[in-house]
């Protein structure tokens, strides 16, 4: 595949490339969410590929700093709180923090500085950065306003897999053309890793109305066992760890695990026979990790967000059309085939 739908407006001019004995420091603004932060991984892989001497420094919510810092391109990761900031926006603590950021971006120039979110709170932490500032035009971003903060502004069609996307906005801003499957840059979970008898579940949201049927389940966690897999369930929080205590309450086999770090889920992860999960960041990376992967949407669509990965994948319902049981169990059987 190669970049298209690209476009750079007549303020700017394209990025070209330093010679290979040079250093092209680029600052990427992409700070949240989980399953936003796996897609962009395979971006930095073309950007690292593609341009010589890049030296890539990421701006990243505190709480997903751990997913740039997995990727063997990047060189720093510069952590933003505005999850935590925006309930103490004016206390001194909190002004204390921003001002030490700004103090942060403003201690290096880059060569490019890339906003892969196209926000007002990511055009906010460019407008601090120095270097030419890249990103999506009016059309383009999210919230259009945050295009007025850029120095180039690209066009890139919105309606779209967000990992072809995010891959489009980099090869536009740095002037190459991508090509080949996306390279999540994971190898430092996978390499090596046997694969076990075990399947990973995630059954709960954040949201009530991503939820799945609870004999729903039940029919999944029958069809695995008999496949002779093991059940392992994410949690996050004590809620969480209620509605899978109440999920695997006839699996006595089934194993609830503890809430973890992000590398400590990606280690669970990586080892899997396969994981269903309703639409969630850590259902993205089992299928970035390249784990045979089905997704349960139910309040999102997938046409966006779809499950991508090197192994098969599902990405199953629509936003209030949430997938039937036969429909996930017979890609549960296609899943285990592969």
């Amino acid at each position: 595949m190669q970049a298209s739908c690209v476009a750079i407006t007549s303020k700017g001019v394209p990025f070209t490339s330093t010679k290979n004995n040079m250093t092209t420091k680029i600052l990427i603004v992409r700070s949240s969410s989980l399953g936003d932060l796996v897609h962009m991984l395979p971006a930095i892989s073309d950007i690292a590929k593609h341009v010589p001497g890049a030296q890539i420094d990421w701006v990243a919510e505190e709480a997903f700093a751990e997913i740039p810092a997995w990727h063997p391109a990047v060189h720093e990761v510069i952590k933003v709180a505005h999850r935590r900031w925006r309930k103490t926006w004016w206390s001194a603590p909190t002004r204390q923090e921003r001002a030490a950021l700004k103090r942060k971006l403003k201690s290096t120039r880059y060569d490019i500085v890339l906003d892969m979110q196209a926000l007002m709170k990511s055009a906010w932490i460019v407008r601090q950065a120095k270097g030419v500032k890249h990103g999506l035009d009016w059309k383009s971003a999210r919230e259009s306003m945050a295009s007025l903060f850029y120095d180039v502004r690209h066009t890139v069609a919105f309606w779209q897999p967000a990992v072809t996307r995010q891959r489009m906005l980099a090869a536009a801003a740095f002037n190459y053309q991508y090509e080949g499957e996306p390279d999540f840059g994971l190898q430092k979970f996978t390499d090596g890793v046997a694969i076990q008898d075990y399947a990973v579940i995630m059954p709960s949201a954040s949201r009530e109305d991503k939820l799945w049927p609870e004999a729903d389940w039940h029919a999944v966690f029958r069809e695995l066992n008999a496949a002779g897999l093991r059940l392992k369930l994410l949690a996050g929080n004590e809620k969480e760890t209620e509605r899978a205590r109440a999920l695997v309450r006839d699996f006595p086999d089934a194993e609830i695990l503890p809430r973890m770090s992000l590398t400590d889920v990606a280690r669970v992860i990586a080892p899997a026979r396969m994981m269903i999960g309703l639409d969630s960041g850590l259902t993205h990376l089992s299928a970035a990790l390249g784990r045979p992967t089905i997704g349960i949407y139910s309040a999102s669509t997938p046409v966006r967000t779809p499950l991508v990965g090197a192994a098969f994948t599902a990405s199953l319902g629509d936003r209030g059309i949430p997938p039937t049981r036969e429909m996930v169990l017979s890609k549960l059987k296609q899943a285990l085939a592969s």
